[in-house]
């Protein structure tokens, strides 16, 4: 199947948020544009506008698909989880979408994307943050309102979103283990317990 033959009546904006973040993931330096993507989907520049006021609108909807994807693969491992495993497989499924995703993860997290305004892409971060503090407090065995969850949260992600960028930047190029490995060996043992 040709690329620009994925396009049906009809679904053009979802159309366009895929073939975005292939283009995304292709493109060693991230640096996409309407009429790039366009051509790739088959249809005029004039009709990405119709769906994309511009390349900071499209890029924002490229990076709230990605906090969509996020927070359903972290639910999904949460749920797969055994009693008490969540965070951990929680923080594992970051880990795996950094890795899988790279290009995306830097959008979503980087500083390309001028967040200001986009209250869609406001709310899907915000709702995955929230989902990160019910596993922290789950795993805590407290309520998510508790003293100290707000902390321990962005400790977490701290820990997850360091090792993301760690790993996707070559810092682990010194092990022989893959950098993902390494990366999720370093979370289970700081989560799991002692050294």
């Amino acid at each position: 199947m040709e690329r620009g033959s994925a396009y049906h009546h009809g679904n053009l904006r979802e159309t366009l948020i895929e073939e975005g973040i292939a283009l995304l993931a292709e493109r060693a330096d991230g640096d996409i544009s309407l009429r790039q993507l366009a051509r790739r989907v088959g249809v005029t520049a004039n009709a990405t506008y119709r769906h994309f006021a511009n390349k900071n609108a499209l890029l924002a909807a490229l990076a709230t698909e990605g906090f969509r994807r996020l927070r359903e693969g972290q639910g999904e491992a949460v749920h797969l989880a055994g009693p008490g495993q969540g965070l951990r497989e929680a923080g594992l499924a970051y880990l795996r979408f950094a890795w899988r995703h790279p290009a995306l993860f830097r959008l979503m997290f980087g500083p390309t994307l001028n967040r200001q305004g986009d209250e869609e892409l406001t709310r899907v971060a915000a709702a995955s943050f929230r989902a990160l503090r019910s596993a922290v407090a789950a795993a805590s065995g407290v309520d998510e309102e508790a003293a100290g969850v707000e902390g321990a949260t962005l400790r977490t992600w701290g820990l997850v979103h360091g090792l993301s960028h760690l790993m996707l930047d070559g810092q682990f190029g010194w092990r022989a283990e893959s950098p993902l490995a390494v990366a999720e060996q370093a979370l289970t043992e700081a989560v799991d317990g002692p050294l």
